[in-house]
């Protein structure tokens, strides 16, 4: 895999009708992507799989977010996130994300799905903000753990505020 694509301010717009479908290993490794997921990303389905499903991480997300995420999906609870993507091609793309956990026959993680929707316009613009106070208080506190912590605590203190959990929180966005 080539370096990180830049960033430009191109933005791709799903359709209505698409869904982006992918599925993961343990440790994230993309083993499957469908006809838009591979469209819409801009990489080919030989640069996709087995690559880190990180390399469509926009660097405006906050880490926090896939924290929280990760930690969801870890315990084998399914989360729902709007998550701003980056292609190949610089390009980025919003989404309204399901990721559910896939489990064997004896109830053990093996992986985990992702099923990506065109987001709200109105649901962008209310998390948009947020994240960039998530991002700001990470860049403020550093890389690394101090940085991450700064965010999820400002997460945490927003859900607070308004007396709601993170799911009930996205949904009524």
């Amino acid at each position: 895999m080539s370096s990180r694509p830049q960033p430009t301010q191109q933005e791709k717009i799903l359709g209505e009708d698409d869904f982006i479908v992918s599925k993961t290993d343990l440790k994230g490794l993309i083993t499957y992507g469908n006809r838009i997921f591979i469209e819409i990303s801009g990489y080919a389905e030989d640069e996709l799989l087995g690559a880190p499903h990180s390399i469509l991480r926009h660097p405006d997300m906050p880490r926090a977010v896939f924290k929280l995420l990760w930690d969801t999906i870890q315990a084998k609870r399914e989360i729902c996130a709007y998550v701003k993507n980056l292609a190949k091609d610089g390009s980025f793309y919003w989404v309204f994300a399901n990721v559910t956990p896939s489990c064997d026959s004896n109830g053990n993680l093996i992986g985990h799905y992702s099923v990506r929707r065109k987001p709200r316009p109105e649901a962008i613009q209310a998390i948009s903000p947020l994240y960039h106070t998530l991002l700001e208080a990470e860049r403020k506190a550093g890389d690394g753990q101090a940085g991450m912590k700064a965010s999820t605590a400002i997460l945490h203190q927003v859900l607070e505020q308004k007396g709601m959990g993170y799911e009930e929180f996205v949904f009524g966005l």
